[in-house]
C-alpha cells in the first residue's frame, strides 16, 4: 500500500522582529493622528490622515505577506535584479520631466498615478539593496581590493544618487550611499578603503552643500536655528520648541500646540517632534529604543543566515530602515542638518509604508531559513 509522505510544514517566522515592527506602527497610527486630527477644526475629516494610512498598512500586509513566503533567493536572481534597477532609473527619470514628475516646494520627488502618488526614491532604495547583496556575493574576495572591487560595485547605487539628488533630495540619495558602504563594509572590505570612501564622501557632501546658497542657509541655520527663525531655521526652531514644551513626559495624546499652523508638516518629516510634544523624553526613548530593538533582530537574522545572499539582503534592508530613521530623529531634534526625509512606520504616507513592510517580509522569509532558533 502507497502512502505519502507528510508534508513539512514551513518553519516559523522571526516574531521578534514582527512584534516590534507591529509595535512602530501602532505607535506610528497613534502619532498620526495626534498630528492630524486638528484638521476636523476647518470641517475636514479627523481621521483623514489615519485612513490612508491605514488602507497603506492593509496593501502593506498583503504585501509582506506575499515576500514572506517567496524563497528570499528569488530576490538574488540576476533578471530580478537587472528588472528592478531597470525600472528604478526609468522611475527617476520620469518623475525629473516637468509635467510627469510632480513638484511641491520645489522639490520634484514624486509621481502621481490617479488618487495615488510615491517617492520613485523609495523602490530605489530597496533596488540598490537587491543590487548590492547579488553583486558583493557574486563577486567574492575582489571587494578586498579598491579600483577593481569596490568602485565598480558602488556604480549603481551612485547613478541612483545623481538621479535622486536632481530632485532635489539628499537625504533619500545620501541614505542609499551610506547603506551601500555598510553592505560593503559587511562583506568584508578593508578598512583603509572603507576610511579612503568615507572621506570622500563627506568631501562631496560639503561640497554639495555649500555650492547653493539655500543649502548653504539650511546647513548654517542648523547651528542656530533660533538666529534663522524667521527663515530657514523655523521648522527646526519650532521643533525644539515641541521638544522643550514636552519635558519629562509630555502633555498628553492630542495635547500638543506645536501642530496647530507652527510646526510645518507635523505629519511627515517632523512627526517625531510630536512624539516629543506629547509623550516627552520617556516617549522619544521608547521609539528610540524600539528601533534599536529592530535593528538588532534584523542584524541577528543577517548573522544566524547560513548563505550569504541572504545575510547580506536582510542586513541591507534592515539597515536601510534604521539608517533612514535615526536620520530623521537627529534631524528633528537638531543633530543633523534639516533634510527631508520621512520616519519608517510614523509619518503620513501609504506608499512608503506599503513598501517598506514588503521589504520587511522578505526579512522575515530569510528568517525562515536560518538553521539556528532565533526564539
Amino acid at each position: 500500500m502507497l502512502t505519502t509522505a507528510p508534508r513539512r510544514r514551513p518553519k516559523p517566522v522571526d516574531k521578534t522582529l514582527l512584534t516590534i515592527m507591529a509595535m512602530l506602527m501602532m505607535l506610528g497610527l497613534l502619532t498620526l493622528f495626534s498630528a492630524t486630527y486638528y484638521k476636523a477644526q476647518d470641517g475636514g475629516d479627523p481621521l483623514s490622515e489615519v485612513k490612508k494610512q491605514l488602507f497603506g498598512a492593509a496593501v502593506g500586509a498583503v504585501a509582506m505577506a506575499i515576500t514572506c513566503r517567496v524563497p528570499y533567493v528569488f530576490w538574488g536572481r540576476r533578471k530580478v535584479v537587472v528588472g528592478g534597477v531597470l525600472l528604478s532609473f526609468l522611475l527617476l527619470l520620469l518623475v525629473a520631466i516637468p509635467g510627469i514628475g510632480t513638484s511641491i516646494n520645489g522639490s520634484r520627488r514624486w509621481l502621481t498615478l490617479g488618487p495615488l502618488s510615491f517617492q520613485p526614491g523609495e523602490l530605489a532604495k530597496y533596488a540598490a539593496v537587491l543590487f548590492m547583496a547579488m553583486t558583493l556575493t557574486v563577486r567574492g574576495k575582489k571587494v578586498e581590493k579598491l579600483w577593481t572591487g569596490i568602485l565598480p560595485v558602488l556604480i549603481v547605487p551612485g547613478i541612483m544618487f545623481l538621479l535622486i539628488l536632481e530632485q532635489p533630495n539628499l537625504s533619500t540619495a545620501g541614505t542609499i550611499i551610506i547603506v551601500s558602504v555598510l553592505m560593503v563594509m559587511l562583506r568584508g572590505a578593508k578598512w583603509r578603503h572603507m576610511l579612503l570612501l568615507g572621506t570622500g564622501g563627506l568631501a562631496v557632501g560639503a561640497y554639495y552643500a555649500w555650492s547653493a546658497e539655500y543649502r548653504r542657509e539650511r546647513l548654517l541655520s542648523f547651528t542656530d536655528p533660533f538666529a534663522k527663525m524667521s527663515d530657514e531655521g523655523y521648522q527646526l526652531s519650532q521643533s525644539l520648541i515641541a521638544f522643550g514644551s514636552g519635558g519629562l513626559f509630555g502633555m498628553g495624546l492630542g495635547q500638543g500646540r506645536q501642530k496647530y499652523a507652527y510646526l510645518p508638516y507635523p505629519e511627515s518629516d517632523f512627526i517625531f517632534a510630536i512624539v516629543g510634544e506629547d509623550f516627552g523624553l520617556a516617549g522619544c526613548v521608547a521609539v528610540i529604543l524600539l528601533f534599536l530593538a529592530f535593528l538588532f533582530a534584523g542584524m541577528r537574522i543577517a548573522l544566524k543566515c547560513d548563505d550569504l545572499f541572504g545575510c547580506l539582503l536582510s542586513a541591507g534592508i534592515v539597515g536601510m530602515i534604521s539608517v533612514q530613521a535615526f536620520i530623521n530623529m537627529g534631524v528633528v531634534v537638531g543633530v543633523l542638518p534639516t533634510t527631508g526625509l520621512p520616519l519608517p512606520f510614523f509619518s503620513a504616507g501609504g506608499t512608503s509604508l506599503s513598501i517598506t513592510m514588503a521589504a520587511v517580509g522578505i526579512v522575515l522569509n530569510i528568517s525562515r531559513s536560518c538553521t539556528t532558533n532565533l526564539m
